[in-house]
């Protein structure tokens, strides 16, 4: 039997089954799937497809698009089973991480570490076999910045780890690109650096929700050491600088009427919002009157309309 509530446990203390604990088949492999963190996966691959089709102006050859999706789901699935491994201290701390599998102690740590290890090397493997070794390094680069710079380095020691963190996260717009051309290109460099833009504004208010759980585990993230003023005033800043690098698409000439379209409104109702949550934070607003996460909520529309346009221009030009 697990314990599920946090304060019911010493501090530190990571749960482990008893050598003889039953744990059913199906529950083990479910857990395995959990530390890949799949709703994040789905994210990233929103990020990666569209792209391949900017990249050929069309259909890619969709066994190539198959492939990349794998190759993808592998490499981000390892390093988010090592970076579970390395926070399963804090993780066992803070409500919203204290039934990850390797604090309920479904998976051991040592299995979680070799499967984030064995994640890691099937997938750069399979990148350069399948699709191109251009493809393997981003992807590897992307594992290794998110697990050694984001997780062993920045997390615990500056309120701007998710900012540049943030980048693992961004290089799916690469990789996308470069499966296609197998090289990349200034509309690549484009859409990363809106992905970029759009990362701290996206987690800052979940940040901003679960602030006193990071708090408890000494993880310095920006609503932490900051006023809600303060991030409220850096969301708004970032959040313009994506609109604005958004809509460099098509005077460069990569896109056409409906993506601007699209970037057009979806990045005004963003600014809307964001403008929202900096007025409600100035006024003093806190706990459910703040509304923060409907900042958080709509960021993952806004990026899911984005690249849906990215896929749909070439189509439309």
């Amino acid at each position: 039997m697990y314990v599920t509530a946090v304060e019911s446990r010493p501090a530190g203390v990571v749960l482990t089954p008893s050598p003889g604990g039953h744990r059913p088949f199906g529950a083990r492999v479910k857990a395995f799937v959990a530390l890949t963190k799949p709703r994040i996966i789905e994210l990233l691959l929103i990020t990666t497809v569209p792209v391949m089709f900017l990249a050929e102006q069309g259909v890619p050859d969709l066994w190539l698009v198959l492939v990349t999706c794998v190759g993808g789901y592998l490499s981000a699935g390892g390093a988010n089973a090592l970076n579970m491994y390395i926070d399963r201290d804090i993780d066992a701390l803070m409500d919203r991480t204290s039934q990850r599998p390797l604090v309920t102690g479904m998976v051991s740590p040592r299995e979680g570490l070799a499967f984030g290890l064995a994640l890691a090397v099937i997938s750069t493997l399979w990148f350069g076999l399948l699709v191109n070794w251009l493809s393997a390094a981003l992807a590897l680069g992307a594992l290794l910045f998110y697990v050694v710079l984001y997780t062993m380095v920045l997390k615990r020691r500056t309120s701007q780890n998710i900012v540049w963190g943030g980048i693992a996260g961004c290089m799916p717009v690469f990789i996308g690109w470069s499966a296609v051309t197998n090289s990349l290109s200034w509309a690549a460099v484009i859409l990363f650096l809106v992905m970029f833009f759009w990362t701290p504004p996206h987690y800052w208010p979940l940040s901003m929700k679960v602030r006193e759980d990071y708090a408890r585990v000494g993880v310095p993230m920006l609503p932490v050491v900051a006023s809600n003023q303060t991030v409220a005033r850096q969301i708004v800043l970032y959040s313009w600088v994506m609109v604005g690098v958004s809509l460099l698409l098509t005077p460069l000439g990569y896109t056409g009427w409906f993506y601007t379209a699209v970037a057009l409104v979806a990045g005004g109702w963003w600014l809307w919002e964001a403008h929202g949550l900096q007025s409600r934070a100035k006024s003093g607003a806190t706990g459910g009157k703040l509304k923060e996460m409907r900042l958080f909520h709509w960021s993952i529309t806004y990026v899911s309309l984005l690249f849906v346009a990215v896929a749909v221009d070439p189509f439309l030009r």
